[in-house]
């Protein structure tokens, strides 16, 4: 169906002349249920309010429709820049294709509540990209669709029928979509089920390409892509992976579920990480924000903040965006002729009852045999309202051909009859059950004559029908009953009666409550009600999130500014080539090694085994081995771990060591002492304090599942990154508490706090620091000559840890009238000011390839220090 925002109900042809411009009547669900369409001018569809991402509003004249989608609503002569681009991403266009006699392509505009939010979009010109519905072998007849779709401002992608069933029906509504909605997944019982569902990510995942394919076939630099629904959450990582600057938005129209739901889908860290990718991400309510953020941080590690996830840097913003419907719509039917009419055969029809109105997808999150039961105790308990109500339930079909659909329908059959047939008579029933759907005029008139509605979902994404039934409610001031898992409930809940739909007793009263409530009250409750569905219109929010993506683009941009530009490789080269004396500095764990970081699957891998997956690359030892044959080339190694490690790697090497950050350090074997002593800066020997921390550290790791405590010889080191993220800063919080006010009140150290751990270390203690001892030690053992050096180049990945380093560098006048270069972090000359700070590419083969480059240069005898070596 229109899922995403792709429209409402398509389906069957209907000419563009007999199109409804009516808005459509229930929130049904395309896609789960037979598509019902505009069938003449008086009728309307009940179509997805959930999945097409907007209110029931009906299709417009195609022409109409077309000149607000497509931006043809602005003045070309009058000189002003075009407005800004819109591409909207949905899994279906928002008009459906069918031949008429002639073997032309026609199309009809479907009822969705995305084409008609977005008609209030002035200041944009909108494209679409999405499927249309029809299969067409490639050929005239595809070019002749593909060309009619174009003049109409669409762009079609082309799925083939696998794909669609596997990709649609089956990874899109058989697992996210029941996964979203708090439904378990099937329990596979067979392997073939489990091989159905990598064919289902596999086909997922090549209609995410072919979309991501249409987007690019149209991109220019500027334009606004809008992704909608969880049809496309991969596309956002493959959008932003071919053009980083394009702005992309995504807004998810139905539930999104808590951390531990959302976990058990098989593939949740490649979705989440690919949607993360975008710069805005939209949600209906705060909670489904808050959900998503908080599987962000539970499942990928990531941080958490009040703007959004953030990971290394890079920020995506989460927020909410309620969606809501055109209530002037609603008043102006409501002044026709024939829904007047409608309206007093209705209120002849039910005079002396009391209305009770529900309009529902026959779905089990709807919550119907609920409804139907709390009515049915009302009832019991309630002998005097007996002849005196009336429940109106309509219920759309959906999805007639699955098992668990004719089993719901059968259930809510028996217990209307059941009702019925005790508490009806001759000439009365208390429940009227329609198992179809209105027209728009019909509903417009029965949502005026409805003393109370009730909508009662398990859990819904929004659920417009309760905005639909407050707009049509200026006269009569009916009350609304809400269940609070409908998102609705955030939006309405001030005017509205909240109750929990699973609790039977509850709702009964609810029920009691609505019908007997004063007229003040229910004209006030009204009135806060009619007010927020005024405000928050349809065309509001797509204003809005639009609005927040470009303003969202502009600070990203903006913090882009203050990261360093990336390392010219080329330069770094030529400038070693061409140095004097050279010193490289390097950081050890995931600059000279690859990070290795906690994994989520395998959490019993603890820090030793983590370590052990860190070794130095071959190429990169040789590499680091060949530099060092070269007399002029001075080596340092900086890691925070132990000093056994680093002795074990590259102990044999003519390169300086610096363990535990600084802490000690080891200069390079020599003819005269091939195995150096280690050099502590400072006095190691009193370690009192570090018993103590240990005894915190210990009673924190046996409390915190998955965390690790790391005990150097100098240091120790208490990590969490393992652990649930949000509980492990809770204790981090408490442990920090625990050390000030206890074994280190008065002990000569510092506490370092990482992302995801706690270190105590001796007081003064920097990489900075170290690099400074390390040069005197240089001074000393050869004199001034041996740091006269006028290229240095400084690599590290942690920038908290490795700042200080960076900083002693910058600025530091290193050799009268040559300009040197002090990559990484700083580049100096000889006026001592610094120019802008560079940063290597994202990738350790950048760092390969500049090390393969200078080994090569200084093998070749291309520096001036002609040194040569083997390696």
């Amino acid at each position: 169906g229109g899922g995403g925002g792709g429209g409402g109900g398509l389906g069957p042809p209907v000419p563009s002349s007999s199109v409804s411009t009516a808005p459509a009547a229930l929130d049904a669900r395309d896609g789960e249920l037979p598509r019902v369409y505009s069938l003449n001018a008086d009728s309307a569809s009940a179509h997805n309010t959930e999945r097409s991402g907007g209110p029931s509003l009906g299709a417009a004249p195609i022409a109409l429709e077309r000149q607000y989608i497509n931006g043809a609503n602005f003045d070309s002569a009058s000189g002003a820049p075009p407005p800004q681009r819109l591409v909207v991403v949905a899994n279906r266009l928002p008009v459906s294709a069918y031949k008429d006699r002639g073997g032309g392509w026609q199309f009809e505009v479907s009822a969705g509540g995305l084409v008609s939010a977005l008609m209030g979009v002035h200041n944009f010109r909108a494209t679409w990209i999405g499927w249309p519905g029809v299969y067409v072998e490639e050929g005239p007849d595809r070019d002749a669709l593909t060309d009619a779709l174009g003049r109409e401002g669409y762009i079609p992608v082309y799925l083939d029928e696998k794909i669609v069933d596997l990709h649609y029906n089956g990874f899109c509504n058989s697992v996210l979509w029941a996964l979203f909605h708090y439904v378990p997944l099937n329990i596979e019982t067979k392997l073939s089920e489990t091989r159905t569902l990598q064919f289902q990510w596999a086909a997922h995942q090549e209609a995410n390409r072919k979309f991501a394919e249409a987007v690019f076939a149209i991109y220019q630099e500027g334009d606004v892509v809008w992704v909608q629904d969880y049809h496309l959450m991969l596309l956002p990582a493959m959008l932003k992976k071919q053009h980083p600057k394009m702005k992309v938005g995504w807004f998810l129209h139905t539930p999104f579920p808590s951390s531990e739901i959302y976990r058990t889908l098989p593939v949740r860290e490649e979705v989440l990480r690919a949607v993360l990718k975008a710069d805005l991400i939209g949600f209906h309510t705060y909670d489904y924000a808050r959900h998503f953020v908080s599987a962000g941080t539970r499942i990928l590690g990531l941080e958490g903040t009040p703007e959004g996830v953030e990971d290394n840097g890079s920020l995506t913003r989460v927020a909410a965006f309620p969606i809501g419907i055109d209530p002037e719509r609603f008043a102006a039917a409501l002044e026709e002729d024939s829904v007047r009419a409608s309206i007093a055969q209705l209120l002849n029809k039910y005079q002396g009852r009391k209305v009770m109105l529900g309009v529902d997808r026959l779905d089990m999150i709807k919550g119907i045999p609920q409804k139907l039961l709390a009515f049915e105790k009302f009832l019991e308990e309630n002998p005097a309202w007996r002849d005196k109500v009336l429940l109106v339930q309509i219920a759309v079909p959906s999805r007639t051909d699955v098992p668990e659909y004719q089993r719901l329908r059968s259930m809510v059959h028996e217990i209307v009859g059941r009702i019925n047939g005790r508490y009806g008579t001759l000439t009365e029933n208390p429940i009227h059950h329609l198992d179809r759907q209105l027209s728009f005029h019909e509903l417009c008139a029965l949502y005026a004559v409805t003393d109370v509605a009730l909508v009662t979902s398990l859990r819904d994404g929004m659920n417009l029908v309760s905005y639909e039934y407050v707009a049509c409610q200026s006269d009569n001031a009916g009350v609304l009953v809400l269940s609070e898992f409908a998102g609705a409930a955030q939006s309405l809940g001030a005017g509205a009666i909240l109750v929990n739909p699973w609790n039977i007793t509850d709702m009964a009263a609810a029920i009691e409550d609505a019908l007997t409530m004063s007229e003040q009250e229910r004209r006030e409750r009204h009135r806060q009600n009619y007010m927020h569905i005024t405000i928050h219109t349809s065309q509001t929010w797509a204003d809005t999130f639009i609005s927040e993506l470009n303003d969202t683009h502009v600070e990203a941009e903006l913090r882009t500014r203050h990261i360093p530009p990336l390392l010219d490789v080329e330069e770094v080269v030529h400038d070693y080539q061409t140095a004097r004396r050279k010193l490289l500095v390097f950081g050890y764990n995931a600059t000279l090694t690859t990070g290795v970081e906690a994994q989520q699957r395998q959490p019993k891998r603890q820090f030793e085994h983590l370590m052990s997956m860190a070794r130095v690359n071959p190429q990169t030892y040789n590499s680091i081995k060949g530099l060092t044959d070269d007399p002029n080339t001075v080596v340092v190694i900086f890691s925070g771990s132990g000093k056994g490690q680093l002795e074990e790697t590259f102990g044999h090497l003519k390169v300086w060591l610096a363990a535990e950050n600084g802490i000690f350090m080891r200069p390079p074997p020599t003819l005269d002492d091939p195995r150096p002593e280690w050099v502590p800066l400072v006095d190691v020997k009193k370690k009192e304090w570090m018993e103590a921390v240990a005894l915190v550290f210990d009673y924190f790791r046996e409390r915190t599942p998955r965390s690790f405590v790391e005990a150097r010889e100098a240091s120790i080191v208490w990590n969490y990154k393992s652990a649930d993220i949000e509980f492990g800063r809770l204790q981090a919080r408490d442990l920090l508490q625990h050390l000030w006010t206890g074994p280190i009140s008065n002990a000569p150290v510092d506490i370092v706090q990482g992302s995801k751990s706690v270190e105590v270390r001796p007081v003064g203690i920097s990489k900075g620091v170290a690099m400074q001892s390390i040069l005197a030690a240089m001074v000393e053992a050869d004199g001034p000559p041996a740091i006269d050096f006028d290229f240095v180049l400084v690599v590290g990945h942690f920038l908290t840890r490795d700042e200080n380093i960076f900083t002693y560098f910058e600025g530091m006048k290193v050799l009268e009238g040559k300009a040197g270069m002090a990559a990484a972090l700083s580049v100096m000359g000889s006026s001592a000011v610094s120019l802008p700070a560079l940063a290597l590419p994202p990738s350790g083969p950048s760092l390969q390839r500049l090390m393969d480059a200078a080994d090569i240069a200084t093998l070749a005898g291309g520096g001036p220090s002609g040194g040569a070596g083997s390696g």
